[in-house]
């Protein structure tokens, strides 16, 4: 996160501002003042400072499916060449579908390494959702074709490496190797998310991938689940007849983040 000046005259703005992700700020969320620029477009500093400390493969790691009723949770490991940066690469939430299918084309071409974790919906149950996402991240390192020495990643160390790691708030906004591996595992779930579509027609994978959108949770109360859904985040709003909404869903993260599952 940039900033301008902070200095202000006059009394303080009585409107609250925008919020960004802050795990160790009350709630999560810390206020996003007036006069903060949020970066979209990130760059080679922190890989840059590591290897200028003596770090010489910085691989950027990121996850997506964390909050999803279906569908496995994928990490991915990005190391880039010194210096180069994926043209158009920003965190894959910011990109369409062309852009992010484009961009993991050019990563898996010219990257010094990356690799993909993938932790199914039937362990995720049975480990929850922090620590299946912890594993597939360790899964993606340790399949890297190059042993990386340094880790930036988006918020959350990794357990049980012993690798040197570098956590930073809203990190696939930050450092473009965050970002080029956002971008990978999010194209690789989306085309698991479009095979499962065709296997299971009527919940709209192939759209929603398997986040809590309207159509879904309303296939769920119709059909029921499917193999690929996570039953410890919906076995007891299915049999009540209600499939928990994206605020419900995020109270269920954010309780296994905090150990409670």
């Amino acid at each position: 996160m940039r900033t301008h000046d902070p200095a202000r005259t006059g009394p303080p703005a009585r409107r609250r501002g925008r919020s960004f992700s802050a795990p160790a700020s009350p709630g999560g969320r810390a206020q996003l003042a007036p006069w903060h620029v949020e970066r979209v477009d990130p760059d080679l500093a922190e890989e840059l400072w590591l290897r200028g400390s003596g770090s010489r493969a910085v691989a950027g790691v990121d996850e997506v499916g964390r909050g999803c009723l279906a569908g496995p949770v994928v990490a991915a490991a990005v190391i880039l060449p010194a210096g180069w940066i994926p043209s158009g690469v920003r965190d894959s939430k910011l990109l369409t579908a062309k852009d992010r299918r484009r961009i993991d084309a050019d990563v898996r071409r010219h990257a010094i390494a990356w690799a993909i974790g993938v932790v199914e919906p039937s362990l995720i149950d049975r480990m929850n959702i922090l620590r299946a996402t912890i594993l597939a991240s360790q899964l993606a390192v340790a399949r890297l074709g190059v042993r990386a020495d340094a880790l930036l990643l988006d918020s959350l160390e990794i357990a049980g490496l012993s690798i040197r790691q570098r956590a930073l708030v809203d990190a696939d906004r930050l450092c473009a190797s965050v970002a080029a591996a956002s971008v990978v595992a999010k194209v690789a779930r989306d085309t698991l998310m479009d095979a499962y579509d065709a296997a299971y027609p009527g919940y709209g994978f192939g759209r929603n991938r398997g986040y809590a959108a309207p159509e879904h949770r309303a296939a769920l109360v119709e059909l029921g689940p499917t193999p690929i859904h996570r039953r410890t985040f919906i076995e007891a709003y299915v049999a009540e007849g209600h499939v928990p909404d994206e605020a419900e869903l995020d109270e269920v993260v954010t309780g296994a983040s905090r150990g409670e599952r």
